[in-house]
């Protein structure tokens, strides 16, 4: 792909969008960074600063329509949505690329890629864990670690990237492809932006059926809407589940995690497991699939597994106080990711829903509280659609603030129970990420412990 001289629109100037710019620049185009903040916000980043003086055009305050329709490429950042805008040039056949697809036609080595609505960070942090653990020359890239064309220059063959990649990503893919494709789950997400759970579910299929016959395909054989792409795939398929035996593949059977390729062996016991959960023995399994596929042995990829402990805001455990133990799950940002949440726990629960809603149907929660959850602290933009939705079913206490989320769990709890936040939401109503929540969370329930058990 030739850019010298080519005018390139650059959609979003996060971290992503900066290192398109940088890369840009170094292949000789003429760069425009489009961006909805206003520009006295984006030239208070020095690094974006640099990028004007060397020669970025800044279009701030949102996308204008007559810039996109000038471009002789678009490169889209990992957050932005599939704008009306976009559609309608791509229709008329304007170029349109993911930053993931601009490194793929210039980077040396193989991909490892990892998608899925959940879980997806944890499995591919894992993966790189055991690869890079395992003696490989792994990276970790896309929506965690370093962008991908940061990676370009210092590409080789031998090098492996392992990355994460969203819906948003996959949805304006044209030639990338993955030797080994991770596909996790798939259930309804960004529906906030996703005009339909179809178009959401395409864009995830996608990268499994972009993979041509000499790669791999590693599938969740439990989720419906990943394993009818078992009929439709080209590539070769490794098969994970919780349900049932596969071959070849990874199951867990009567508590034991089983690796079946050649013939069953017992790999590892589920007591053994570092992380909280049964979607977490999923996100195992595909991992150490991964590890198998590039030929470790197993006691390395177990290694790697049990001394891995999680991510930060993922089923993390905070404290407990007065023996009621406290729980940040607020990655959980759709109704799956809490309810195997929820299902990660027996009973005792004081769940701490909301924030602003992505589309999602809180019905589905309703089997889970009744069999687990004792009440329900609601907050943020949706917890009146939370509290019509789930009316009936346990007691519902709405409140106006995480600390005061905080502070009616623990008066709600009594010694053994959980208080789990895991809001099905996003955090955009009131912080600015899920992280800045979960880093609240964990404040509130520390100066709570601090009041009520005073060294």
């Amino acid at each position: 792909m030739d850019l010298k001289d080519k005018h390139v629109v650059v959609l979003g100037l996060g971290r992503s969008g900066q290192a398109v710019c940088r890369f840009l620049l170094s292949r000789q185009a003429r760069v425009t960074a489009s961006e909805i903040k206003s520009l006295t916000e984006l030239l208070a980043d020095k690094k974006i600063r640099e990028l004007k003086e060397a020669g970025v055009t800044l279009e701030a305050g949102g996308h204008r329509w007559e810039t996109l329709a000038q471009a002789d490429l678009i490169v889209l950042s990992p957050g932005v949505p599939p704008l009306p805008e976009l559609e309608k040039l791509k229709a008329q056949g304007k170029k349109i690329l993911p930053e993931i697809e601009l490194a793929y036609h210039f980077l040396k080595g193989k991909i490892v890629s990892i998608t899925g609505s959940n879980g997806k960070s944890t499995t591919a942090t894992l993966t790189h864990k055991i690869l890079s653990e395992g003696g490989l020359p792994a990276f970790l890239a896309g929506n965690i670690g370093f962008p991908l064309t940061n990676l370009v220059d210092s590409s080789s063959p031998s090098d492996i990237y392992v990355v994460e990649l969203s819906s948003f990503q996959l949805t304006y893919i044209e030639q990338f492809t993955a030797e080994v494709a991770v596909l996790l789950n798939i259930t309804p997400d960004h529906l906030d932006w996703h005009p339909s759970f179809d178009h959401y579910k395409e864009a995830k299929q996608r990268l499994i059926l972009s993979q041509p016959e000499n790669s791999l395909a590693i599938l969740n054989r439990d989720d419906a809407h990943v394993w009818e792409l078992n009929a439709a795939r080209k590539a070769l398929v490794w098969a994970f589940s919780l349900s049932r035996p596969v071959t070849p593949g990874m199951y867990l059977e009567k508590d034991w995690l089983y690796l079946h390729l050649d013939q069953p062996t017992k790999f590892l016991h589920r007591q053994e497991v570092p992380l909280f959960g049964p979607h977490n023995l999923e996100n195992i399994m595909a991992a150490a699939l991964v590890g198998k596929y590039f030929g470790l042995p197993d006691s390395r990829i177990k290694n790697s597994i049990l001394t891995f402990r999680g991510l930060e805001h993922r089923l993390e455990k905070v404290t407990s106080i007065d023996g009621i133990t406290f729980f940040n799950d607020s990655k959980a940002t759709n109704v799956d990711a809490t309810l195997k949440s929820i299902q990660s726990f027996e009973e005792n629960l004081i769940l701490i829903l909301g924030g602003r809603d992505k589309g999602g149907d809180f019905k589905q929660l309703i089997p889970a509280l009744k069999n687990r959850v004792k009440a329900a602290i609601l907050l943020g933009e949706a917890k009146e659609k939370i509290q019509k939705a789930l009316a009936g079913t346990v007691p519902l206490h709405p409140v106006s603030s995480l600390v005061e989320a905080v502070e009616r769990g623990y008066s709600l709890a009594r010694p053994g129970d959980v208080v789990l936040l895991a809001p099905a939401c996003t955090s955009f109503d009131m912080f600015k990420n899920f992280e800045e929540r979960g880093r609240r969370f964990k404040e509130a329930v520390l100066a709570l412990k601090e009041r009520v058990q005073p060294k």
